[in-house]
């Protein structure tokens, strides 16, 4: 137990974590030369993509004398109770800051839930080698956040392997007992922690878990505390970082476990391990489950593509708990899947992992947040979508989510942030500075930060700002569900929640944009927004003018007149019995708002 020290790495996207996990594992001799390639703990072919960690990966290495064990933790908001598990699982925390951006909303989260931790931390300033690296000015910045000396801070490049040797020298020279009261009761009765968990085909459910107190032996019968679950551990061993296989696992270490559970919602994420003989009484705190509150309907481009997406959908929840979803019929999409999602990221990246891994093509339609809806009787009901809201004599009122956000960027911009905030009904509480630039707190409801807030946020900052946010819980508003109709037709899947002080711009907007996308027709089209029988606007597809008058031969006024008026009463009854073709894209016309 002396010699075991459990780290992790936590940093903003993109601020160099994986590379130098890398470094580390080259260093240590964990991995073979050959063997090397970059970003290896980011296995997934999206994640190296795109840069950026989705699965936290752990791995065991040994440095003079010492066991480190790493934890390499994923950067994104929408995958905090990841980390914060992560956090629960170590005793330090190594905090990386890219020298060419300073310090980052994330930055900020990250260091504020370890502190939470009573983690040590030990500030590291990354890409020291990038001609456009100011050292200096984030080496300030993270003085004024941390409090520590400038000699506490080591600089690095993650790239070149330049000081990477004095992170883990300074990792082995603490004392892994005396850096935090650890949550055990000194008790023989084993604990462990699930700070991560992942379906394999082959071999069942495998946890990575830290043991705080006992031993787990292989083929044990094991208890899942939160989840109710009993599993035999098949194997136990460590990851270095292929899986190599031990006896047992003691108090102290991190590793995983192989089981013989079927799917991951059995043993999520922050449950505590114990043995089914002998189990603990008191489980380990911090554990919760984890809730989406973000849906979208998820719909195949041919129907007889269902059964695969749900198939497609059923595996990945094998691994990933926080995924819900449930059937959804569209009289126009077909049948589909409404899925339940962390955050957006976290949608995006279910949607390409259906698109690559199962070569799905999917209509998504438009993301939308859970609603809280407290009827005449005092029921409380949960919506999650617009077209699940019941009859409005049946309502007192509805609640929407509220987050809470922190934006960093160069005070200059704050203006322009602060206007956008504005628009979108939030209101800003706190503004402070830290070393030359601002950090704007403020509040807002969930559902207008869902479509293109991030966006907006960057082209309003040139791309300097980075943002995080965090659920707040709900608030009553003055909120109507807007209705909109093709050629009479109410379209369901198109229905969304607005504020009433919003809705009419929104439907003016989405009609004007259901108008590009929609074909003309041989009959004129009508497109509406309305809030239940009160149309709020309007936009008319004209009809092709083709009028036939092509078997005539004479110039006859009267033969002529008697034709288009026979093509006129068919383009009446056309109108009445035509099916308008709607694309794909006038479901996701919301996405990208003006």
């Amino acid at each position: 137990m002396d010699k075991i020290r459990n780290f992790c790495i936590i940093a903003h996207i993109d601020h160099g974590k994986s590379t130098i996990a890398d470094r580390m594992m080259e260093l240590t001799g964990t991995v073979e030369k050959r063997e090397m390639k970059a970003q290896l703990l980011d296995s997934m072919e999206l994640e190296r993509e795109k840069g950026i960690t989705i699965k936290l990966a752990p791995v065991t290495m040994k440095w003079k004398g010492c066991t480190l064990n790493l934890i390499d933790t994923p950067g994104h908001v929408d995958f905090s109770y990841e980390v914060s598990r992560s956090l629960q699982a170590v005793e330090m925390a190594v905090l990386v800051v890219d020298a060419t951006q300073g310090i980052q909303a994330q930055t900020l989260a990250n260091v504020y839930l370890a502190l939470e931790h009573n983690l040590k931390i030990i500030p590291v300033i990354n890409k020291i080698d990038l001609p456009a690296a100011d050292v200096e000015k984030t080496a300030a910045e993270i003085m004024n956040l941390l409090g520590c000396s400038r000699e506490e801070i080591i600089e690095v490049s993650g790239k070149t392997g330049q000081n990477v040797d004095k992170i883990l020298d300074v990792l082995s020279r603490y004392e892994a007992q005396s850096l935090r009261a650890l949550p055990v009761d000194n008790c023989l009765q084993t604990k462990a922690l699930i700070f991560d968990s992942y379906f394999d085909d082959y071999r069942g459910v495998v946890l990575y878990v830290r043991i705080f107190e006992g031993e787990i032996l292989k083929n044990s019968e094991i208890l899942m505390m939160g989840a109710e679950t009993k599993g035999v551990a098949l194997e136990v061993g460590i990851l270095t970082p292929k899986m190599t296989p031990r006896d047992k696992l003691s108090q102290g270490e991190i590793g995983y476990i192989v089981t013989n559970l079927k799917t991951t919602r059995e043993a999520r994420v922050g449950d505590t391990v114990t043995l089914a003989k002998n189990p603990a009484t008191v489980a380990l705190p911090g554990y919760k489950n984890v809730l989406p509150f973000v849906y979208a309907g998820f719909f195949p481009v041919s129907n007889d593509q269902y059964k695969e997406l749900k198939e497609a959908v059923e595996k990945l929840s094998l691994s990933d708990s926080a995924l819900k979803f449930e059937p959804e019929n569209s009289p126009v999409l077909g049948f589909g899947l409404r899925i339940g999602f962390l955050g957006l990221l976290h949608m995006d990246i279910i949607r390409e992992r259906l698109e690559r891994e199962f070569n799905l093509d999917l209509i998504v339609t438009n993301p939308s947040t859970n609603y809280e809806v407290v009827l005449n009787n005092g029921e409380i009901i949960e919506i999650k979508s617009a077209a699940d809201l019941p009859d409005a004599s049946e309502i007192r009122e509805i609640r929407e989510p509220w987050v809470k956000g922190e934006i960093i960027l160069p005070k200059e911009m704050i203006g322009n942030v602060l206007n956008l905030i504005n628009e979108k009904r939030g209101h800003q509480t706190n503004l402070s500075y830290i070393e030359g630039r601002a950090v704007i707190d403020f509040e807002a409801p969930m559902a207008n930060l869902l479509t293109d807030f991030y966006d907006q946020l960057k082209s309003a900052t040139s791309g300097y700002a980075s943002f995080n946010y965090e659920l707040n819980g709900y608030k009553a508003e003055d909120l109507v569900r807007i209705d909109f109709l093709v050629g009479g037709h109410k379209i369901d899947a198109l229905s969304v929640m607005a504020h009433r002080s919003e809705a009419e711009g929104i439907g003016r907007e989405v009609t004007k944009k259901l108008k590009e996308v929609i074909p003309r027709q041989n009959y004129e089209v009508a497109l509406q927004a309305a809030i239940g029988a009160r149309i709020i606007a309007r936009e008319t597809i004209g009809a092709y003018r083709k009028d036939v008058t092509v078997k005539i031969h004479t110039g006859d006024r009267d033969r002529k007149a008697k034709l288009l008026e026979k093509q006129k009463r068919g383009k009446a009854r056309m109108k009445r019995f035509g099916k308008i073709d709607i694309p794909s894209e006038a479901f996701t016309v919301m996405l990208k708002r003006d």
